[in-house]
């Protein structure tokens, strides 16, 4: 097989520091997080700095801490997260909050699904060589997750003998919003061949979908390591050896793996639909039915919500008078609406969304607007997250800038200077260990400390709680780049 020749000529088949046991039933599985999207359906929430995968919607985890915890079953090994270098201390973060361990491959550049699940595919395949893998995305929600794990093992056998097994959603409705599949002959327990994909059709396709048995397009798969990338070779073999040897001369930046930027990006940039499940003859699907979607919109939102009587959603402080079917989302400012129906209201702290309920494609063309006429909006959030904590920008002006910082107990900022700016710090909360030049110490709750322009200078909370602080700067030139990092404890530039 072309995929196993490329595997062997690139050294992958090294010892893996995983105990390969197996439970009763079969080999384990390892799940592969995709985690690297940024998607802006669900702005203004959801922004490029920090997509929707890590964002709190539904109680008081995000939707890639589900997926995590999704796969506490003994039948999941080691999971692999494979995500952009920029979300890597979110994904960090994250997995700690929630006590999870996992393998986190660092894109260096975004090449679509299909590079990226081959990489995922071919660093299993270090772990062991009849690695089974199944690649999820990290901003699903599945809602029935005892049938979910019920899927995953029954997909097995199929998957054993080189099916590519994707899961099927059973319609709930005649969604426009979803490629569909249509199943063909039986190859095991409830998993079929796949007799056709189709593309998102109109509303009067997908209702004649719905009567004709077809399944939504899920885009979650499960495979063989190995089958996988002897497939996507069959069709682009040039784009799977670069991906292999990305994974082979990958190093390493901390606890992350960072693939070869070289190889990785001579890789042709293609989802893996297109690259492999819609062109090879071992796609296979099991039809499911375990409260799944991709909250790929704020109707998505609504739908997955808490509701009162007439059905208004609310993630946050909202006050609703003869209005139905209204979803509200604000992190801070009260939103009353009345005499309203079918509304979407999101506010943030520097930015509004009002939308019809069910019009995605209308979101979809403001956000391509916003992206030319007010970019800062759909890139960042004013609070800004950080491996040691956050900042938040509170006021600025053509010479002055006013930021709220938090640093999370045993956090610190990088030793580091600025040629255009003076800092002044109050701590609010904690107590601070802070360094300028020489100097060292300790500014307590109610205290202060100057930094003078061009002071070599440190923060760190050595706390157990997290600290708070006011920074006023003042200066000709205020941006993030007029930082020079003399040492840093997580890496960076």
């Amino acid at each position: 097989m072309l995929g196993t020749r490329l595997l062997k000529r690139s050294k992958l088949m090294v010892d893996s520091p995983m105990l390969n046991t197996l439970p009763p039933t079969g080999r384990r599985i390892i799940p592969l997080i995709m985690c690297g999207g940024a998607g802006t359906r669900l702005w203004p929430a959801s922004r490029e700095g920090r997509p929707k995968q890590f964002i709190q919607f539904f109680g008081t985890r995000s939707t890639f801490q589900e997926t995590l915890l999704r796969l506490s079953d003994a039948l999941f090994e080691r999971p692999i997260v494979i995500t952009n270098a920029a979300y890597r201390f979110m994904v960090l973060e994250q997995l700690a909050a929630i006590g999870v361990d996992a393998d986190i491959i660092l894109e260096p550049i975004r090449r679509d699904s299909g590079p990226a699940i081959a990489a995922g595919a071919a660093f299993a395949h270090k772990r062991d060589a009849g690695a089974i893998v199944l690649a999820l995305a990290a901003d699903h929600v599945v809602r029935d997750n005892a049938a979910f794990v019920e899927a995953c093992r029954k997909s097995l056998p199929a998957v054993e003998v080189g099916r590519i097994v994707t899961f099927g959603v059973r319609p709930e409705r005649p969604a426009t919003e979803y490629g569909y599949i249509f199943p063909g002959d039986v190859v095991s327990e409830d998993v079929r061949k796949v007799a056709k994909f189709v593309e998102k059709p109109d509303a009067v396709t997908a209702a004649e979908y719905m009567q004709k048995g077809y399944l939504w397009n899920s885009g979650n798969f499960i495979f063989k390591a190995e089958m996988l990338l002897d497939e996507y070779a069959q069709v682009d073999r040039d784009s799977v050896q670069n991906v292999i040897q990305s994974v082979s001369d990958a190093g390493r930046d901390l606890s992350f793996v960072t693939l070869d930027k070289d190889a990785f990006g001579k890789a042709k940039s293609i989802s893996i639909d297109y690259a492999v499940m819609e062109k090879t003859s071992q796609a296979a699907v099991i039809p499911v039915s375990f409260g799944w979607s991709d909250v790929g919109s704020w109707h998505a939102v609504w739908e997955l919500s808490d509701k009162d009587g007439s059905g208004n959603a609310a993630n946050g402080s909202a006050v609703f008078e003869d209005s139905r079917n209204c979803n509200v989302s604000t992190d801070g400012a009260l939103v009353a609406l009345e005499g309203v129906d079918d509304l979407v209201v999101v506010a943030t702290q520097d930015a509004i969304l009002v939308s019809r309920q069910k019009d995605a494609n209308g979101l979809k063309r403001l956000v391509a607007k916003l992206k030319i006429q007010a970019p800062q909006v759909t890139e960042n959030h004013l609070k800004v997250h950080r491996p040691w904590g956050s900042y938040q920008s509170l006021d600025m002006g053509a010479r002055h800038q006013v930021k709220r910082i938090i640093v999370k107990p045993g956090g610190r900022l990088s030793l580091q200077k600025h040629h255009h700016r003076s800092e002044h710090w109050i701590v609010v909360r904690g107590a601070a260990l802070v360094t300028a030049n020489e100097l060292t110490r300790m500014v307590h709750e109610n205290e202060s400390i100057y930094i003078p322009i061009g002071t070599t200078h440190r923060m760190e909370n050595p706390g157990r709680i997290p600290l708070e602080l006011i920074e006023v700067q003042t200066g000709s030139y205020l941006g993030e780049d007029d930082i020079v990092r003399i040492e840093d404890d997580y890496l960076r530039a």
